[in-house]
């Protein structure tokens, strides 16, 4: 089965190959509340929907919290 590592925790899914934006909201995940580091690379949530992610990949995903 295909996997994908964020936040060091192995995910395995059938659902890669997909557009990350799609990833994410199949995590649970609203695009436009996290950011992205996929393979070392920064992705704007303006891009998420271009962005392939695939077996293998490697990401890290933060949330974004509002707050002083």
């Amino acid at each position: 089965m295909p996997a994908v590592t964020a936040n060091g925790k192995e995910l395995k899914t059938e659902t890669i190959p997909c557009s990350l934006e799609t990833f994410l909201r199949e995590q649970g995940l609203m695009p436009k509340s996290v950011v992205v580091e996929l393979n070392g690379n920064a992705i704007p949530p303006s891009e998420f929907a271009d962005h392939l992610v695939k077996d293998g990949d490697r990401m890290e995903i933060v949330k974004i919290v509002a707050g002083g």
